[in-house]
């Protein structure tokens, strides 16, 4: 089988960046869908909270294993792994964001987007 990227829309791989999340029992998971806003940087954000930064890194691991599990793609840009406060996953159509709890606090990124529709995923 060769290893070779498969086309996927946003939607599903909003889901699957929501899988790698819940694997790491990430919280308070929050998708934002910005496909309906002019000039938006991506189709979705999916936003994460962790409890500590061993917990961040898994989580953000998770998601990278579940895509590429699922649709054989890597992030475009990774950022963050260094400080462990912030951990972005650039999938282009979706950027996925993992923050300790006090850093999602600061920067408060769903505030930032208030004519977007805001869905609240149940931790499971």
């Amino acid at each position: 089988m060769k290893n070779t990227k498969v086309e996927v829309n946003s939607d599903i791989l909003a889901e699957l960046v929501v899988k790698g999340m819940q694997e790491k029992k990430a919280t308070d998971i929050v998708v934002i869908n910005l496909k309906s806003l002019k000039n938006a940087v991506s189709d979705y954000f999916v936003i994460a909270s962790a409890n500590s930064d061993t917990q961040l890194d898994a989580i953000a691991n998770s998601i990278e294993e579940e895509v590429f599990k699922a649709i054989r793609q890597n992030p475009w840009q990774s950022e963050g792994r260094t400080n462990r406060e912030w951990v972005l996953l650039d999938y282009v159509d979706v950027v996925a964001h993992i923050f300790l709890k006090d850093k999602r606090e600061f920067y408060a990124l769903e505030e930032l987007w208030g004519d977007a529709s805001i869905n609240h995923v149940e931790t499971v």
